[in-house]
């Protein structure tokens, strides 16, 4: 099995990092700090910082013009650089302890978010939902603490981590409707939690594991694991792919709680895959 070394990119701590996207339109770097609510870019040497005030759990570059959606507390957010407007209000969904927790746009669009508890505990549980053009629907219900997603590169499978399933599923993807259906796991993880993850164009899954200091690289349709990044932070949360030629690993992880001069840092490590463009998310 294939062992890499993560690398600090930038010595900055954030309590928890999470939901990083690589926009080659604009060479920009964004993840967000969830229990900041802050929404970090860095494109072209500039750095920028909007502050939400709340909870964010992803922020997702939009199709059709320079933004973002953004899964905050209680709403989704357009955010551009004239400010934010709610897109859709979610207090009708969320009980009072839970929030969003991460979220990605499907091939076409949608904008797929699921939900956690404030405490991160997952034991009140929670649903994954699917917004389409001002309607949201439940697509797989009683997850946990819904977190990372992401499609196969033919757009029939789609990838799921529950964090307190303790495992990654796997579902038949219908492209057209945007409905997800025959769940099974594909692997389970020990030593840690699954957290946030992105997949290469060989359809491998690159997964963060919270609470152990790594990223998993498995197998897209047998599971097997195929490589590990180790990262010096112990709660690893995201990953995805940056640069030209999509060869560089972007690692985001959490300090909140934690003591250390790498914990809730960046970092960077350049394998041997390549990524995928991301999928943006549209409005309607």
């Amino acid at each position: 099995m294939r062992e890499y070394k993560a690398e600090l990119w930038i010595d900055e701590y954030h309590r928890l990092a999470e939901s990083p996207f690589y926009d080659p339109r604009y060479g920009r770097l964004s993840w967000v700090d969830i229990l900041g609510g802050a929404l970090h870019t860095l494109s072209g040497g500039e750095r920028r910082t909007i502050n939400l005030e709340e909870p964010i759990g992803a922020a997702v570059p939009l199709r059709d013009f320079d933004g973002f959606l953004v899964a905050g507390r209680k709403a989704l957010w357009k955010v551009t650089a004239d400010g934010r407007e709610k897109i859709a209000d979610l207090n009708g969904l969320y009980q009072p302890w839970q929030r969003c927790n991460d979220a990605k746009a499907d091939p076409v669009g949608r904008l797929f978010f699921g939900s956690s508890a404030e405490d991160g505990s997952g034991e009140e549980g929670g649903n994954l939902y699917r917004y389409d053009q001002g309607r949201t629907a439940i697509v797989q219900p009683g997850t946990r603490i819904a977190n990372g997603m992401a499609w196969s590169r033919d757009h029939t499978k789609f990838y799921f981590s529950d964090s307190n399933e303790h495992a990654v599923f796997v579902y038949d993807y219908d492209e057209k409707t945007g409905d997800i259906s025959n769940r099974r796991v594909l692997f389970a993880v020990e030593d840690g939690v699954p957290d946030g993850l992105c997949i290469d164009a060989a359809d491998r899954i690159w997964l963060a594991v919270w609470n152990g200091s790594r990223i998993e690289c498995h197998d897209g349709a047998s599971g097997a694991c195929l490589a590990v990044v180790r990262v010096p932070a112990l709660h690893t949360t995201s990953c995805c792919f940056v640069g030209p030629d999509y060869d560089t690993l972007f690692i985001t992880s959490a300090g909140d709680g934690l003591e250390g001069e790498t914990q809730g840092r960046l970092f960077t490590c350049r394998v041997d895959a390549v990524g995928l463009p991301p999928d943006y998310a549209v409005l309607g």
